[in-house]
């Protein structure tokens, strides 16, 4: 039973346990209710409860420790057993899984039962092809090791889903009955209801922690590694980035994070400046049937894809900045630059400062305005010395996300500034980031436990920790001129 079904019928008898339990409620209490401890929908919620959680945690923890367990078991058989690198382990394991699909797709297209199946060989050279008009593609032939495996690897999958299936209902269902014997004019269903809430909610906040932390852990599991086989003296001060697979790699960091700042800096010199007097207009000058129109012509370019701002940024600004200033100045001759990718993610980054900041901006309290109003200020000099200050903290946050988004931008630099690492000034020069860098070190065909691929993670963690110094200074920043306002 695949486990969409399987959820689904968990769905149906948490239904049918509030509903039960609601009637339980009543005949325990003679039908009334005023015997009860608890409402009735309470009865019903504390039944639905008891028979959902458990059980979707052991469908959760199936789900997830199920793939251990089967690959751990197919990993022992002949198939990888001669295999002593983990990356070509993994090459093999995933022929596995595909031929494992295949023989389902096999299956079910050409009615086959499972001695046919189990009758099939390789050496009849057919079987790449009759999966291929299945719709399955395997790359490359096929051995009878592989084949085996993904034998025994259906086969313990399928032995899996249906325990999984007997498991999880009968654990829903003996939660429902046990649920339902509980059930007393007495019973404190409000109480237990509210307790599970109040863990689902505690849960849910552990959900974002928890998942920072796995993140870190990955992050500096993987940085360490890395440091094993490349001197960290290298990566910290080294002013080259000249990654080379086959030995003589320059994995210097100075080059991608000079990048990165300088791209960041071009953006937000643009978009803070204009998304911050976007703001002002908006909250203070502006008419409501003027505010009206601006304000969600702004917010629409956060909505615009990222690849799109990359067409623009290679096709027509990157042209026009080489065309109109950096040939004409002898600054260079390539479309592709730090002003080119700044400039157009600047563009990107305008609605984050601005409509934050102008929520916050009205967020001040009128009484403020009225009173600077009353002292013989202007409207500027209201704007100035009293608005602004009282909404530093709140603009200090859009700039900080803006700085952020910045940042952790790809599309736009891969497309704009191109990829090339160097320590230049020259703003219409080509240049790349630590994002881009890492996603490049990433993808292809390259060996994972290679200096140059581990050093995606080393650049992650560099950034996580460049990111995390931002927002520690921002807030100080917020803590230093926050002011307190009735």
């Amino acid at each position: 039973m695949s486990p969409t079904v399987l959820l689904a019928i968990l769905v149906l008898l948490a239904l049918a346990g509030n509903l039960a339990g609601r009637r339980r409620a009543l005949a325990v209490s003679g039908g009334d209710v005023r015997r009860l401890h608890s409402l009735t929908r309470y009865h019903g919620l504390s039944v639905t409860l008891f028979t959902a959680v458990p059980a979707l945690f052991l469908f959760g923890a199936w789900l997830f420790v199920q793939p251990l367990v089967i690959e751990g078991k197919v990993s022992r058989m002949a198939a990888l057993s001669a295999v002593s690198d983990a990356g070509a382990a993994e090459l093999v394991m995933g022929d596995i899984r595909r031929v494992a699909g295949g023989l389902d797709v096999l299956a079910a297209s050409e009615g086959l039962s499972e001695g046919d199946l189990a009758s099939l060989r390789v050496e009849e050279g057919d079987l790449p092809s009759r999966l291929a008009k299945a719709g399955v593609a395997i790359a490359g032939d096929i051995s009878a090791d592989v084949l085996d495996a993904a034998r025994e690897y259906r086969r313990l999958t399928h032995l899996s889903s249906v325990a999984m299936t007997v498991a999880v209902t009968a654990m829903a269902l003996a939660g429902l009955f046990w649920s339902l014997r509980r059930l007393t004019p007495d019973y404190r269903a409000r109480n237990i209801s509210e307790s599970f809430v109040l863990a689902l909610f505690i849960g849910s906040a552990l959900v974002a922690v928890l998942t920072t932390f796995g993140i870190i852990a990955s992050l500096l599991v993987e940085s360490i590694h890395f440091f094993r086989l490349y001197p960290a003296q290298d990566f910290l001060f080294n002013l080259t980035w000249n990654p080379q697979f086959r030995g003589g790699s320059d994995l210097g960091i100075w080059p991608l994070l000079w990048g990165t700042l300088y791209v960041s800096f071009v953006a937000l010199t643009f978009a803070v400046p204009v998304g911050l007097m976007a703001a002002i207009y908006l909250s203070e000058y502006a008419t409501a049937a003027t505010r009206a129109v601006i304000k969600p012509a702004i917010e629409i370019l956060a909505g615009i894809p990222t690849i799109v701002y990359g067409l623009f940024a290679l096709i027509t600004v990157g042209p026009f900045l080489r065309d109109h200033f950096a040939q004409p100045l002898g600054l260079g001759s390539s479309s592709s630059s730090v002003m080119t990718a700044g400039l157009v993610m600047g563009i990107m980054l305008i609605p984050f400062v601005s409509s934050l900041s102008d929520d916050i901006i009205n967020a001040v309290p009128q009484s403020l305005r009225d009173g600077s109003y009353g002292l013989g200020a202007t409207q500027s000099e209201t704007v100035r010395q009293v608005i602004l200050p009282a909404a530093l903290p709140g603009i200090v946050g859009s700039i900080l996300l803006a700085a952020s988004r910045a940042i952790g931008e790809t599309m736009i630099v891969v497309m704009g500034a191109g990829a090339s690492a160097r320590l230049d000034l020259n703003p219409f020069e080509a240049m790349t980031t630590i994002t881009v860098k890492i996603v490049s070190q990433l993808t292809g065909d390259t060996e994972f436990a290679s200096p140059e691929t581990l050093v995606a993670f080393a650049l992650g963690m560099a950034l996580f920790i460049f990111t995390l110094g931002l927002n520690v200074l921002a807030l100080y920043v917020v803590r230093k001129y926050r002011e307190q306002y009735e």
